[in-house]
């Protein structure tokens, strides 16, 4: 396999990387052989790094490629000693650890990872463990500020089926006497539970005891996607998915030997696992990883422009609210110079926060766009090429990117014109082949074997992409579609706002009314009628014009950084049904939830009715869509 660096500037340069097909590049047949590879071809290059608790100055811990192809072969045949064959499953439950690496590979060495996200509630996590038909967890053991094992403990009567439940030990990377102290405090590990790195001392380092031979098409891993409200889907990748995207996203990245990439985001999340996972892996390039809660610890953003100095940080890949927070931080006097560019992937960047970015801290802001079905990414600018600001860029090698015109029932028509609206869709060999369970698969593809992203975009005639909206984000005003990050860039021009997120709020008359929250600056001042008035002189398209700004203390973000805007279109329900009914009693509470039956359900409790509260609740509830249940107290 070769790994000569490629320039991309344009879709021609694209094109002619795809004049090789994949089938001659020689490219392992597993993710085990991808890390092996590198670990033959550069020992002693400095594979891992991690820092503990964000500071610029701590000890941190290393590991050579030499040293970690050996952890992970090492914890592949624990997990296969424990019984666990190529189509079983281990799941983790792991902030971002040396440890996760290990288990992400080691796993998929063994048989199949099951990412799950440590900030979901024990009754999803539980069953994510029980879709995946998962036979091992790995998460942490007890450890003073952190609640995954109480998580774990909560669950363990319903986890009786599991072959082990492995804990890593976070006091094994304090000094001593730290270390003791806080195991002596806490005492043996619960019955029956293994701890990770005594477990797999024990096995090997050079050899799978398996003798495992892979396949391409084996499944390696399965990421769950659908937030963290709802059920959530599964989307298994088979080895030659992650290959693929890991040696596509080395062509758009060109990263090398000398590169570092620093690891912010979460490591149950495929741009973690990808763009600074397996990618840098493939290139025998360093990564850093940045604390086990990565961006969500605050030293961590506090001495970002240090650790960027002192490791001589070539690339790192965030959201647009990490920027914002970013931006908050000075980087005058720090020397950046080693910084190639940085990649804002999982979300739409608003082009007023590249803008910013660019003016204070020089460095280059490269936009990419990818999901969890497509294995990563399938977009991305060309950082040798031309930014286009607010454009996902050119596809990526090796991955087919197209619009699709449908009709109202969602059918396929045809393929978009030049800057023509419509479904953005995307095949290719790193996309997967459909959800775990069967039927979550229906009408995700359009016109036979391209997968419906439910994006909205154009292609304009240099073969850039741009997303002009999500289905389920627009904002729908009396038949009148509304981009929301439309209002959004608008609003960032405004100095105090540091987050901007525009949703629906139900309207009786037209279906929906633009709505705005706002979480300002720290420092800042400013006021709802203030930012109302921004809106109305900066935004042109008069239906667009927010008819409510609410200032909140945070804006609710998944745990990738993204803004989470289900939770903020039940909360302006909330409102609305709120404002409609308040009225009606001394008092009206009101809980406003998803339902994967009913769609959106209310529970609305009216505390000293006035006499006719009923049929006026009804009456007014009437003309929203919506399930309801109407409580009231004497």
């Amino acid at each position: 396999m070769t790994t000569a660096a490629y320039q991309i500037r344009t879709q021609a340069d694209i094109q002619r990387i795809e004049q090789t097909p994949l089938s001659a590049r020689d490219l392992p047949k597993s993710t085990y052989e991808l890390i092996g590879r590198s670990a033959q071809r550069a020992p002693d290059a400095r594979a891992l790094t991690f820092l503990l608790q964000g500071s610029d100055d701590e000890q941190p811990f290393t590991l050579s490629y030499r040293e970690l192809f050996a952890k992970i072969t090492q914890t592949a045949n624990a997990f296969h000693r424990l019984g666990l064959g190529k189509d079983q499953v281990i799941s983790f439950l792991l902030p971002n650890l040396p440890h996760t690496h290990y288990s992400i590979w080691g796993g998929e060495a063994a048989g199949i990872v099951n990412a799950i996200n440590p900030l979901l509630d024990t009754e999803h996590i539980l069953e994510l463990i029980k879709a995946s038909k998962s036979e091992i967890l790995v998460t942490l053991a007890p450890f003073p500020g952190t609640e995954l094992w109480d998580k774990v403990a909560a669950m363990r009567e319903q986890l009786s089926h599991l072959k082990a439940i492995i804990v890593v030990d976070l006091a094994n990377f304090l000094p001593q006497p730290q270390q003791t102290a806080i195991k002596a405090m806490r005492g043996p590990l619960p019955e029956g539970v293994l701890e990770f790195d005594s477990l797999i001392a024990e096995c090997p380092a050079d050899f799978l005891e398996s003798q495992r031979v892979f396949h391409p098409d084996d499944i390696a891993s399965y990421f769950h996607t659908g937030g963290t409200t709802g059920t959530p889907k599964l989307a298994p990748h088979s080895h030659h998915n992650e290959v693929v995207m890991a040696y596509s996203m080395s062509l758009i990245t060109s990263f090398n030997e000398q590169d570092t990439a620093l690891c912010g985001l979460p490591l149950f999340h495929v741009n973690a696992v990808i763009v600074t996972g397996l990618a840098p892996f493939l290139t025998c390039s360093q990564v850093l990883l940045a604390t086990p809660l990565g961006y969500r610890t605050p030293a961590l953003i506090q001495n970002f422009w240090k650790i960027i100095e002192r490791y001589q940080v070539t690339f790192f890949s965030s959201v647009p609210t990490i920027y914002a927070a970013l931006l908050e931080v000075p980087s005058q006097g720090h020397d950046l110079s080693s910084l190639k560019y940085a990649l804002c992937g999982a979300a739409p960047m608003p082009v007023e926060l590249i803008n910013q970015f660019k003016q204070r801290t020089g460095v280059r802001l490269i936009e990419g766009y990818g999901l969890t079905e497509g294995t990563c990414g399938s977009c991305a600018s060309p950082a040798d090429g031309e930014l286009r600001p607010g454009s996902i860029g050119l596809r990526m090698p090796y991955c087919e990117v197209a619009i699709k015109v449908v009709d109202e029932q969602g059918q396929y028509l045809r393929d978009a014109e030049t800057d023509e609206v419509g479904q953005l869709c995307i095949r290719g060999p790193s996309v997967f082949k459909g959800y775990l369970k069967a039927e979550n698969n229906q009408g995700i593809w359009l016109d036979g074997d391209w997968f419906n992203t439910g994006d909205l975009g154009r292609q304009d005639a240099d073969g850039y992409f741009w997303l002009t909206g999500r289905s389920k984000d627009l904002i729908i005003r009396g038949g009148h579609n509304i981009d929301p990050q439309m209002i959004e860039d608008a609003m960032y021009q405004h100095p105090a706002v540091a987050i901007a997120a525009a949703v629906g709020k139900p309207d009786a008359r037209v279906g929906e009314l633009p709505a705005l929250y706002i979480q300002l600056k720290p420092g800042y001042n400013s006021s709802a009628a203030e930012l109302l008035e921004h809106a109305q002189q900066s935004i042109h398209e008069r239906a667009a014009v927010p008819q409510e700004v609410w200032l909140v203390d945070h804006i609710p973000v998944t745990a990738v950084g993204k803004i989470f805007k289900p939770e903020l279109r039940l909360d302006a329900t909330r409102r609305v049904l709120s404002d409609s009914l308040a009225d009606l009693g001394q008092q009206v509470e009101i809980t406003v939830s998803s339902d994967a039956q009913y769609g959106m359900t209310a529970q609305i409790h009216i505390h000293q009715p006035r006499d006719d509260w009923g049929a006026q609740a009804q009456q007014r509830l009437s003309q929203f869509k919506l399930q309801y249940t109407l409580l009231s107290t004497p």
